[in-house]
């Protein structure tokens, strides 16, 4: 795959409470393309950060409707992937990824 279509694939990291506890036991949380399939999310993570993935698991989030200044709108969708990790594999996401 060309490094363009990685990055299409892996939006980037979703760095949060929740998450940053997850990376403690080598799991990480990536917002990824809508249409992308765990093998090819697999892939990317392992083309982009050198690393062996040993499990994708992948969950679509609805966008939620919210009012502001008085109007209602809706967030978009998301599509979120956990990438768990093999032993001795760790991602350091504080550094650039390019």
């Amino acid at each position: 795959m060309r490094q363009e279509q990685l990055y299409e694939i892996i939006r980037h990291p979703i760095v949060s409470e929740k998450s940053t506890i997850l990376a403690a036991a080598r799991k990480y949380v990536f917002k990824v393309l809508p249409s992308a399939t765990k093998s090819q999310i697999k892939d990317a993570v392992e083309e982009i950060f050198k690393v062996k993935v040993t499990k994708v698991n992948v969950l679509n989030r609805k966008g939620k409707t919210k009012i502001f200044r008085g109007r209602s709108g809706v967030q978009s969708d998301i599509k979120k992937a956990i990438v768990t990790l093999a032993d001795k594999n760790e991602i350091d996401l504080s550094v650039g990824i390019k």
